[in-house]
């Protein structure tokens, strides 16, 4: 490519071109961002594919601009049709440089690669900067790339990992025109935040998904990712040709969502070997199509050969495979609580979560942990009052909390709010909508 080539490209993507996209924003992550912004490392943005990772990285640029037009960052979308296929770190060398001579931009500036695991070793191109030039990096791209041993590898102690999820409750209530300033606020809105948390758990987060008015469009944005992630961040990413194994196997995953799932019971029943359900197992979690949350252990071996439970990265994948959400209520809620407690352990890297099972089958749904402590219990439920809650979910709170000395125990219900002394023990029951936002 030519310099005027090149210069044509980046103008469109560009605050000092032609770019004037008006975007939402997402304040999490924006202060997540400016906590690690100036370290000699890149910021590197993953999570499952149309998640608003590069719309992030806008907002983030579009803070830092002092004027309009400002030419100290360069962004370079790398998704752009224009871009010639097979680019690799030499053409980032020359589209970093077209950009130096044409907007001298001040030695502080700030590079955005978008979208980066179109090119061949951008890897090598990343620490140039970060290292000869002492230049800002922000890397945004699919996780089935970003997540694995090989960026670790290429960017040893030069890289800090966000994952981006699609949009939150919170956010979702913004991006309909629904902000949430004060408890004030929440009861006020009461009515419409329960109508908005029915549309949430029915279609998801996704933002093009969230912004889209017809329900049909919708579906057919839901379809198109759920096929696009298959095929180009697990099927073309992992030279898969058994093709109809791994859509075997996500319909298992995506049928037994919040279900504890054993590989070898999914190898005999699929027909497949146990090293194809693993291999294909890890890669659907590296595409964030499916996240796995292995059970307590206190030894490192034991949480290895645990059976895992599985959840689906969006609910709404989970309405456009077919599956009817009145059937399956509790699981859904349990889906939605566990990719909630991700979102926030991404924000909070000292956290881990679990299961917890004992020899009785008494089950707790979620286990957070931080550092050796076990900071809270959770046990989620589709119930209305607290008759409804089995014996059984609150029997094995009590004895998870003796054993594990936790004495923070929740209990996520669908509409049912009080806090109880059971046997002892100090009980809070909250709403889902609610726990969702911070209650």
């Amino acid at each position: 490519m030519n310099e005027r080539e090149i210069l044509e490209i980046l103008v469109d993507w560009n605050f000092w071109g032609n770019f004037d996209e008006k975007l939402i924003d997402r304040p999490a992550y924006l202060r997540r961002m400016k906590s690690l912004f100036g370290a000699r490392v890149a910021l590197v943005l993953s999570g499952v594919r149309r998640a608003g990772k590069s719309s992030i990285a806008y907002l983030f640029v579009n803070n830092l601009k002092t004027e309009p037009g400002a030419n100290d960052t360069l962004i370079v979308n790398l998704e752009d049709p224009r871009f010639p296929a097979g680019l690799d770190a030499s053409d980032l060398v020359k589209v970093y440089e077209t950009y130096l001579k044409n907007l001298s931009p001040p030695g502080d500036h700030l590079v955005v690669l978008d979208e980066v695991q179109n090119v061949r070793g951008w890897e090598k191109f990343v620490r140039y900067l970060i290292e000869s030039k002492k230049i800002k990096t922000i890397v945004t791209g699919s996780s089935s790339k970003l997540m694995g041993k090989e960026i670790s590898t290429a960017l040893t102690g030069r890289h800090v990992d966000i994952e981006v999820f699609p949009l939150d409750f919170t956010e979702f209530l913004a991006f309909n025109g629904l902000k949430l300033r004060s408890p004030v606020d929440v009861v006020k809105n009461r009515i419409k935040i329960l109508s908005l948390f029915d549309i949430y758990l029915k279609y998801g987060g996704f933002p093009e998904v969230v912004l889209s008015d017809s329900p049909r469009r919708k579906r057919a944005l839901l379809t198109y990712y759920f096929e696009d992630i298959t095929a180009k961040d697990i099927v073309k990413r992992f030279g898969i040709r058994e093709i109809e194994k791994l859509e075997n196997l996500v319909g298992a995953y995506t049928t037994g969502i919040s279900s504890l799932q054993s590989f070898n019971r999914l190898k005999n029943l699929l027909g497949v070997s146990l090293d194809t359900v693993e291999r294909h197992s890890r890669y659907l979690e590296l595409a964030r199509l499916f996240v796995f949350i292995k059970k307590f252990g206190y030894s490192a071996l034991e949480q290895i050969r645990s059976v895992r439970k599985v959840y689906i990265i969006d609910t709404g994948f989970y309405y456009v495979q077919g599956f009817r959400f009145s059937h399956n209520m509790g699981k859904l809620m349990e889906n939605v609580v566990a990719i909630e407690l991700l979102r926030r352990k991404s924000m909070n890297i000292a956290s881990e979560i679990y299961y917890w099972k004992d020899r009785q089958q008494r089950e707790v749904d979620f286990v957070l942990k931080e550092g050796q402590t076990i900071r809270q219990l959770i046990q989620v439920t589709y119930s209305s009052g607290r008759d409804d809650i089995e014996r059984r979910e609150i029997e094995g709170l009590i004895k998870a909390s003796k054993e594990l000395k936790c004495s923070d125990l929740l209990v996520i219900t669908w509409d049912y709010e009080e806090e109880a002394e059971i046997k002892g023990e100090k009980i809070r029951f909250v709403p889902l909508w609610k726990w969702l936002l911070g209650a």
